[in-house]
Formats: structure tokens, sequence, C-alpha cells
């Protein structure tokens, strides 16, 4: 960020301005102590969702090593430390760079969206949509949290993600593929009724716009991974996974 002098430059325009911000028109601290109470409600639903989705479904795991290329990653050896911090496989074991670059490969995006949508969902059909939009005109720190998310499920690629689930899953798991898919589009349904968007980013175009325009470059990067993580694979003179 600090590399060129124009990019620092701008970063430090970027700084100063939120400082300024902050300091001379402070955030209001949440309206009611009842959206203190509903983040709670939501945080508590979206933390058992997630792990029950990661931790007690036992096929997670092996839909993890299959669907993602981290195996693969880890063999590279371009990290500063080990991609686990013992040689068990569990998901717990595995550092948290590894974790989410191999998702991020995939486009799937998994760990920066699994669970919300279940804990909004949950707000929703408890009667507090009004409250959710409430709280996301008035209180900043949960604008700028579901503006996040919001991002993350524009950078998102359903069909990606699915050619990584046909061509590299087992054909007994790739069902469980297909429901964390239907949870993507039920998360980005829930953070748009939050948001009022009509689609994620519709208020960052210059972001949307940044996105869309790389999508010819990166679909086929994709594309050449499946086939080559799938010849990978299949090479029995392979020995490094």
């Amino acid at each position: 960020k600090f590399g060129q002098p124009q990019i620092a430059v701008r970063q430090l325009e970027i700084y100063t301005t939120a400082v300024l911000l902050a300091t001379m028109r402070p955030p209001q601290p949440p309206r009611e102590e009842k959206w203190r109470n509903l983040m709670e409600e939501i945080s508590k639903v979206s933390s058992q969702h997630y792990r029950n989705t990661v931790y007690e479904n036992p096929e997670f795991l092996t839909y993890f090593q299959e669907a993602t290329p981290q195996a693969e990653l880890g063999n590279l050896n371009i990290g500063s430390r080990p991609t686990r911090r013992k040689s068990s496989p569990a998901i717990g074991h595995l550092r948290a760079i590894p974790w989410v670059f191999a998702w991020t490969q995939t486009r799937f995006v998994l760990p920066a969206w699994l669970g919300v949508g279940a804990g909004l969902k949950s707000a929703c059909e408890n009667g507090h949509a009004d409250d959710l939009r409430a709280m996301y005109q008035e209180w900043p720190f949960f604008r700028s949290t579901i503006d996040l998310i919001e991002m993350v499920l524009g950078k998102a690629d359903i069909p990606i993600a699915k050619l990584y689930n046909d061509v590299l899953v087992s054909e007994s798991r790739r069902e469980l593929g297909a429901g964390l898919r239907k949870e993507l589009m039920a998360t980005e349904k829930y953070v748009l009724v939050v948001s009022r968007h009509e689609k994620p980013l519709e208020g960052n175009r210059t972001l949307r716009r940044l996105i869309d325009n790389r999508l010819p470059y990166l679909n086929p990067i994709n594309m050449l991974q499946v086939e080559i993580l799938k010849r990978l694979r299949c090479d029995e003179d392979n020995h490094k996974l």
C-alpha cells in the first residue's frame, strides 16, 4: 500500500479522512439495548450453524479435501509455516490462512459467509426484519459488517464453485456441495433483505465493475485449475498428495 508514491498518498488520504470523520462526527452507539440482544442471538445461531456444518458433519472434512486445492497448495511449500499445527487432518489443526485461501481459490469463500444467512434468517423469521434494517441505517458497526459480507457475496461465484464440486468431489458427497450452494444463495437473500439492495455491491459500483472486468481472465484460470487438479489426482506417479 505504500510501494508507489501515488498509492501511498491515496492511502494516507483514506486514513486522514477516517480519523477526521471519527473525531468530528463520531459514530452513534446502538440506539437500543434491544439491538445488542438481537446481535447476540444472531451470533449464537450463526456460530452454532457454522460449527454444525464444519465440525459435526462427518462428511465435511473429506468434502473440503476433495473440493478445494488445500492439499496441493500445502505441497507447494510457499508459506512461512506448515499448513497444519499438527499432523492430524482435523480442521481444527489447519491454520487460518490455508483454510481461507483454499476456499477462495474455488470462489466459494465459504468461511466468510457460512452461518451468516442462518443468523439473519432466524432474526427475520422472529419478526426483526425492520429492526435489522434500522440497525443497518443507524449503527455503523452493523452496517460495515453487512457491507463486508455483501462484498464477499459479490466475489463468490456459484457456477465456478459447482465446477469444482462436479469434477473433483466424489459422487456420494456432491449433495453436500449442493446444500452449501443453496445456503450461499439464502445468505445473499437475507443480506439483501437487510441492506435493501437488489443485488450484492449495488452500493459499491466501482468494486462491482472491477470484479466484472476481471472475470474473463479469472474464469479460465479456475477452469484450468480444476482440470489440472483432476489430472494430478488421477496420476499414480504423483506421490506428493
